[in-house]
């Protein structure tokens, strides 16, 4: 053998639960991993390039997402699904090993998504207007 590595398929969504209450994606891989998005940690890191940017350093930072809602989830052929959200966003285009990504890292991204928040003086509400009590208000999701 040459030594070449061959990779382990990514996981595959084996099922997709909206649920509209708790403003959470629940996605269950095909490896058994199950993971609970909530809408507006999916949003602020949407993979889209109004969101991220062309490149690294080019990324907006998504303020007043808390009660943003999923009013559509559409398949986008065998590798990605695209949600449509409350506030008009529709170019994010979530591959499945970007759904596997924001699951396992979750806890990682919104701690990074918040300390960001804080140091631009931003609140998840509705920008600069209230205080950072949401911080210990719970974690994510809707109000």
């Amino acid at each position: 053998m040459t030594g070449s590595k061959q990779s382990a398929p990514a996981p595959v969504p084996v099922s997709f639960t909206v649920h509209k209450q708790s403003c959470k994606l629940e996605v269950a891989f095909d490896d058994g991993a199950v993971f609970s998005l909530p809408f507006e940690l999916m949003r602020v890191y949407s993979p889209s390039a109004e969101v991220s940017g062309h490149g690294p350093g080019q990324e907006v930072l998504q303020t007043g997402k808390r009660n943003v809602e999923m009013v559509a989830l559409e398949p986008v052929g065998n590798y990605a699904v695209k949600p449509v959200f409350s506030d008009g966003h529709v170019s994010g285009i979530y591959t499945w090993a970007y759904l596997y990504k924001l699951g396992r890292d979750q806890d990682a991204m919104w701690e990074d998504y918040l300390q960001r928040l804080e140091a631009a003086g931003h609140t998840r509400e509705a920008g600069r207007d209230l205080s950072m009590t949401s911080k210990t208000a719970g974690g994510h999701g809707c109000a």
